[in-house]
C-alpha cells in the first residue's frame, strides 16, 4: 500500500476529489464574503459613531430596504443560484464501472463491505474505507440503531444515515492518501470516537489489497501466536467477533480477520502500533467508556500478550 500511515488533516479546505473541490469554493465564498460584509458593517458603525456634524441624517428607511431587505435578498439569491449551479444532481443509479462499498455506522464504529470480485463473497472490514484512485465509488450508507452522519470532509458534504432507510452518496478520489472522516450526528456516549479512515491506492494497488482482504486468516506460525488464537476462542472473543478460517459466527462487533493491518483500533481511538492491541483489549471501558466491547484486565499476562501477539499478526 502506498497510502502514509497518518491521515491528512480533517479539513474541507483539503479536497481529494471533485464534490470536495465544490464544497471548498462554497467555503472559500462564504469565509471571504463575510469578512468583506463584517469590515464594511463595521466601517459604517465606525462612521455613524463619529458623527460629524452638518451631515445630513440618512432615512432610516432607506438603510432597513437598502442593508436589511435588499443587500441580503440579492446576496443570498446570487449564492443560492451559483451553488446550485455547482451541486452535483442526484443519481438513482451507481455509473457504468461504479465500485460499490455498503457503509453501515453502528454504536460507536463502521462497518464496511465490498464484493469480492473473485468469488462474488462480501468482504467485511471496520473502520476503513479503501478506494480506487480515479473511479467513482457508489456508497450505500445505512444504520441499524440511531441516526448517524457520513463525513469525509475532503471527499464532499455530510449524509445523514437513518435507521431503516439506505441511502447514497457518490464519491471520487483524485490522487493516493489518506482521511480521516467522523460521525458528524450526535450518536451516543463515545460519538467523538467514531472516527472512519479513507485509503486511496492506484487502481492497480486497490485490486492487490482488495484480493488479500478476501483471504481468510493468515494461519498462526509458532507456540506463540497458536496460543494467541487457542485464546481467542477460549475467551469466546468469537461471540462477538469473525475472523474467517478461524471463527465465522459473530457478528455483532468488528470483523477481525485483517485487523492487524489496519490503521487504528477501536474507530480511530488508538494508533495500531505496538502494545496498542493488548493495551485495547485489556482497558477497553477506559480507553472508550460506553463500547459494547467490556475490558479484559483480569485475564493473565501471557495470555494476554499472545492474544495481541496472534491479532497484531492478522495482516
Amino acid at each position: 500500500m502506498s497510502a502514509p500511515l497518518l491521515p491528512q488533516l480533517q479539513s474541507v479546505l483539503a479536497p481529494a476529489g471533485e464534490a470536495g473541490a465544490s464544497i471548498t469554493s462554497l467555503s472559500w465564498v462564504l469565509i471571504i464574503g463575510a469578512t468583506l460584509i463584517f469590515v464594511f458593517v463595521m466601517t459604517l458603525l465606525a462612521w455613524a459613531l463619529r458623527g460629524r456634524e452638518g451631515a445630513r441624517p440618512v432615512s432610516t428607511r432607506l438603510w432597513i430596504l437598502g442593508g436589511g431587505v435588499m443587500f441580503p435578498l440579492v446576496v443570498l439569491t446570487a449564492l443560492l443560484a451559483w451553488s446550485m449551479a455547482r451541486t452535483p444532481g442526484w443519481m438513482e443509479r451507481p455509473p457504468p464501472g461504479a465500485l460499490i462499498v455498503g457503509i453501515t455506522a453502528r454504536m460507536w464504529w463502521w462497518e464496511v463491505r465490498y464484493r469480492d470480485p473473485a468469488t462474488g463473497r462480501d468482504v467485511t472490514l471496520a473502520n476503513e474505507l479503501h478506494l480506487p484512485v480515479g473511479r467513482p465509488v457508489w456508497l450505500g450508507l445505512s444504520s441499524p440503531d440511531v441516526i448517524h452522519s457520513f463525513w469525509v470532509p475532503a471527499l464532499g458534504g455530510k449524509m445523514d444515515m437513518v435507521p431503516g432507510r439506505v441511502d447514497h452518496l457518490m464519491v471520487q478520489v483524485d490522487q493516493p492518501g489518506t482521511w480521516r472522516g467522523q460521525c458528524a450526528e450526535y450518536c451516543g456516549e463515545q460519538h467523538a470516537r467514531m472516527a472512519l479512515h479513507v485509503v486511496a491506492h492506484t487502481p492497480a494497488g486497490f485490486d492487490t489489497w482488495l484480493a488479500a482482504q478476501a483471504l481468510p486468516a493468515v494461519a498462526p506460525e509458532g507456540a506463540l501466536l497458536e496460543r494467541g488464537r487457542d485464546a481467542f476462542l477460549a475467551q469466546r472473543c468469537n461471540v462477538c467477533h469473525t475472523v474467517r478460517g478461524v471463527a465465522e459466527e459473530g457478528r455483532l462487533g468488528p470483523d477481525l480477520t485483517h485487523v492487524g493491518g489496519r490503521l487504528y483500533l477501536g474507530a480511530g481511538t488508538l494508533l495500531n502500533q505496538p502494545g496498542a492491541m493488548a493495551q485495547w483489549v485489556a482497558h477497553t471501558q477506559a480507553i472508550k467508556p460506553g463500547a459494547r466491547m467490556p475490558s479484559s484486565a483480569d485475564m493473565d499476562a501471557g495470555t494476554l500478550a499472545a492474544l495481541a501477539a496472534w491479532l497484531e499478526h492478522l495482516q
